[in-house]
């Protein structure tokens, strides 16, 4: 991908609000309309989302609309002036109602139109774009998904069952903002204010058990409450995950990503599967993989400074630009060299420099196993000294155990929106940690990372949290990846199977993926505890039904790490 010069706005900007788009069961959406002023034309940029409109597209379609294109801004079913009922991207895809799909035709007919429609920004249009691709409307052309998601349950709700605690406050934040808007119907005030008090109090209503009985939100979200009735997946949550249509997606895509963001699986697991199961060749070989060193949201990719590190001046990335080059190619037919080179682009931290690669993850890499293992003895910032290194244990090292209490959980700092690498050292004082010697030569890792953990619980259900450190010279402990696991979930995301209290167990800790070079004089460290909160809910230990109960109990949790019960995490490394 060569490098983007954004070209200059070439035309003024007519607006035109509120205009009805008819689905095909009769439910009115409205959308903004930004078009060139002086007529003529132009292929279109459509976007689906649940947020106010003028907030959320007019710097997206001033953008366009001045370079060229028809911007189309709409509501989704149910959201603000848009009729129906809102059940996210339950219309959106392939089912009795195509909202996404009527979308894309209806612009692509338009008096405005030449038919090469487009879909543009991310995180809820990121998803809505996933969503409609599958159903291929014929004037659908190419999409520019930024920071969108492929399973909205395991890449939105819950993570390996532990249910995304952030996205309850998201879900009273986008409820709110549409009852405080003047679309809103009358009769609300009593909602409005309740919901508005309970935001300005969240930090104490985070903390409120049981899950399933939360007043803020109750008789006003219904289909909260029945995703909090399915922590399985299942039936249910099908409709909404497209890794089961990759197959029918016939549309290049470039798939946006960031190492800190909430959706990176959605990004990687979509580009994978589409590129793989693409309906045609042409599909396939038209999808695109560039992730960035930034968290979640749409103005952070022009930043160097991400968390607590900056990842220096290549990190600083013009998405407008790139978008624009994107759809000048796929939609004007402009041969921009956009297509050129290999097919991903990843920022690799610690030399922090663009990598460009021919797949993902990246051919030629070696699973290396860093096995954990007994250390001297406890210190001062961790319950425990482990090592960490990649010679297996060869004889008896003694397991270490930590308590887990649910009314005292494990705070995290990487949670939803920041998600950016913090100073861990004051946290690691509760958890576990085994750290590598110094490292003589630099490691790159480039790829999926994973826990293998041999361990057992007093409890009939805990968490296990894994996370992977960059431990810096002056000490420093910068998380790089991590993944969560709950305990009944360790076979089968759909049937769930509660744990023999005291009985050892193999469990596997999907990390998520990273590009990360450990620098020469760095360390690895690898922490171990049973909760991030409030990034996720406490596990109450007790093996009783999600969400229902307000009472936990203590767990006392143990990791092996011997000969014939090793404990290691698998890191994709690149030898050369």
């Amino acid at each position: 991908m060569p490098e983007t010069v954004l070209s200059e706005p070439r035309h003024s900007v007519r607006v035109e609000r509120n205009i009805p788009i008819r689905m095909r069961d009769g439910v009115v959406l409205p959308a903004d309309v930004y078009r060139p002023d002086g007529g003529g034309r132009h292929p279109v940029i459509v976007e689906r989302v649940a947020y106010e409109l003028v907030g959320r597209c007019t710097s997206n379609g001033e953008f366009f609309a001045s370079r060229g294109y028809v911007f189309v801004g709409q509501n989704v079913r149910g959201t603000f002036a848009s009729e129906g009922e809102w059940q996210p991207f339950r219309d959106d895809g392939w089912g009795a109602n195509r909202d996404g799909y009527d979308t894309i035709e209806w612009a692509g007919v338009q008096s405005w139109s030449n038919g090469q429609v487009g879909m543009a920004d991310g995180s809820y249009s990121g998803f809505s774009q996933y969503m409609v691709a599958p159903t291929r409307p014929p004037h659908l052309k190419a999409l520019y998904v930024r920071q969108g998601g492929a399973d909205y349950y395991s890449g939105f709700w819950y993570r390996y069952g532990a249910f995304s605690l952030p996205f309850q406050k998201w879900a009273m934040q986008t409820l709110l903002a549409q009852l405080e808007h003047e679309t809103a119907p009358p009769g609300l005030d009593a909602a409005r204010a309740r919901l508005a008090a309970a935001l300005d109090e969240y930090e104490d209503w985070e903390q409120h058990l049981p899950l399933k009985s939360f007043p803020p939100l109750e008789g006003l979200l219904d289909w909260y409450f029945d995703y909090l009735d399915h922590p399985e997946d299942g039936p249910y949550w099908w409709p909404t995950n497209i890794a089961s249509k990759f197959g029918d997606i016939d549309t290049p895509m470039l798939h946006f990503g960031a190492w800190f963001d909430v959706f990176l699986d959605g990004t990687l697991q979509s580009f994978q599967g589409i590129r793989k199961s693409g309906r045609t060749r042409a599909c396939r070989q038209g999808q695109r993989l560039l992730i960035g060193p930034w968290i979640h949201g749409p103005g952070n990719a022009a930043r160097r400074v991400v968390g607590e590190l900056d990842f220096g001046p290549q990190a600083a990335f013009d998405m407008n630009a790139h978008r624009l080059q994107w759809y000048d190619y796929w939609l004007k037919g402009m041969d921009n060299g956009v297509m050129d080179g290999p097919p991903v682009r990843i920022f690799l931290m610690g030399k922090n420099q663009w990598l460009d690669l021919d797949d993902w993850p990246p051919p030629g890499i070696t699973y290396r196993s860093a096995y954990l293992r007994e250390g001297s003895g406890k210190d001062e910032n961790s319950l425990n000294n482990g090592g960490l290194a990649f010679d297996p244990p060869d004889s008896a090292e003694h397991p270490d155990s930590f308590e887990y209490d649910p009314n005292e959980p494990m705070p995290g700092l990487r949670f939803y929106p920041t998600l950016g690498p913090v100073d861990h050292r004051h946290l690691e004082e509760g958890m576990l940690t085994y750290t590598s010697a110094v490292l003589k030569r630099d490691l790159t890792v480039i790829g999926p990372v994973k826990a293998i953990l041999h361990g057992l619980s007093s409890a009939p259900d805990t968490d296990w949290v894994v996370r992977l450190c960059d431990v810096w010279p002056d000490g420093r402990s910068m998380p790089v990846c991590d993944g969560i696991l709950r305990a009944r979930f360790r076979d089968s995301l759909q049937h769930p199977e509660l744990l023999t209290p005291g009985r050892i167990y193999r469990f596997e800790i999907d990390m998520s993926a990273t590009a990360q070079v450990f620098q020469s004089g760095h360390r690895l460290r690898i922490e171990i505890t049973s909760s991030d909160f409030p990034r996720y809910d406490r596990n109450l230990n007790t093996g009783g039904p999600f969400g229902e109960e307000a009472t936990g109990r203590v767990a006392v949790n143990t990791v092996f790490h011997d000969a014939e019960r090793p404990s290691y995490v698998v890191l994709p490394v690149v030898e050369d």
